[in-house]
């Protein structure tokens, strides 16, 4: 079996070399690093992950803690740290919270604490105190991906300016009477995202002079059924219907769009639609939404906990890193009648 001596000798340096290039920890010049890996691969050498761990005190594996798996956006974040960790030699252990409080007992109390993990990265968890002290006490560095966290490096979006660039959008085609389909309370759990949306649009409102209407607002649970459920009862009411629905996510706006052919209208010309995430079905569907890019929030997650993990790097930070959003038009929104 070849050992990480002969990757040395082959390569002509010491065996501390070696070990610091194929396990990024320490300084090696890159030209360094590729001819060990050159040399790694030459002779079919493998790092032992159980050596590799004695060795540095890190398992190469970090935790990722979801509230829901079954939700494209989480995926997608998901997707975009693993893809991430994978080109950095890291595994990735997933934490699905779909249980509720139970579950996430277990998870933060005992899972995370086995020292199974190097770090975790946390997926739209507004964590307690408890659960921050508790992993910093172990030396175990932490993400946190949807909104701030006292005390946690956190990447965000501005959810009150996303929805409020989704309304103006609206009424810069010449919409007034615009609907909202946002969260209800089973999932205004964590950083109260919907509530933050239902606020951006009322603002945007406001600002134009508009009133907002109680008859505008239907609850749903961020899933396609639930956003067709809704538009079928706001768009269906031949009085009241409105000309435009801005939709809390592109899976409940997509709802929107089978409803409104459902009941025989036509968008954009009987309804505009415009939701948020840029899904991956929302180019076929020709949805103008507001992108916020999830596989890259996963990566820029990834990122700085390898950056953390490194050697004088792990100290506490509450800075907050707020992420990019833009508004993509595409055939679902258009002037009142065209």
């Amino acid at each position: 079996m070849v050992g990480i001596d002969d990757v040395a000798r082959h390569a002509g340096v010491s065996t501390a070399t070696v070990s610091r290039a194929l396990s990024g920890n320490g300084h090696v010049s890159p030209a360094t690093r590729l001819k060990v890996e050159a040399s790694a691969g030459e002779l079919g050498y493998v790092v032992s992950s159980t050596a590799s761990s004695l060795a540095s005190g890190r398992m190469k594996n970090i935790g990722v803690v979801v509230p829901f798996l079954d939700r494209w956006f989480f995926s997608s974040v998901v997707e975009g740290a693993q893809k991430s960790l994978l080109k950095n030699g890291f595994d990735l252990t997933l934490f699905s919270l779909t249980g509720g409080g139970g579950e996430r007992r277990i998870v933060f109390n005992h899972f995370l604490l086995r020292q199974r993990v190097d770090a975790v990265i946390a997926i739209s968890l507004e964590l307690t105190t408890t659960e921050v002290a508790t992993l910093h006490a172990l030396d175990k560095p932490l993400v946190g991906v949807g909104g701030p966290i006292e005390g946690v490096r956190t990447l965000t979006i501005d959810d009150v300016a996303v929805a409020r660039l989704a309304t103006e959008h609206l009424l810069s085609l010449g919409h007034t009477r615009i609907a909202h389909i946002g969260g209800n309370e089973d999932v205004d759990r964590d950083f109260h995202l919907p509530t933050n949306r239902r606020v951006g649009y009322e603002l945007a409102l406001t600002a134009a002079g508009i009133t907002p209407a109680a008859e505008l607002f239907r609850p749903a649970d961020f899933t396609m059924k639930s956003g067709y459920q809704a538009a079928i009862q706001l768009l269906g009411n031949p009085r009241g219907r409105p000309s435009a629905v801005f939709a809390g996510s592109d899976e409940m706006a997509i709802g929107v769009i089978l409803a409104a052919r459902d009941l025989g209208l036509v968008v954009p010309r009987d309804v505009s639609v415009i939701g948020i995430d840029d899904h991956e079905l929302a180019d076929f569907f020709g949805l103008t939404t507001i992108a916020q890019f999830p596989q890259g929030q996963g990566e820029k997650a990834v990122e700085i906990l390898l950056d953390r993990l490194r050697p004088g790097q792990n100290q506490l930070s509450s800075l907050n890193t707020p992420m990019p959003f833009e508004l993509l038009v595409r055939s679902s929104t258009a002037r009142p009648g065209e």
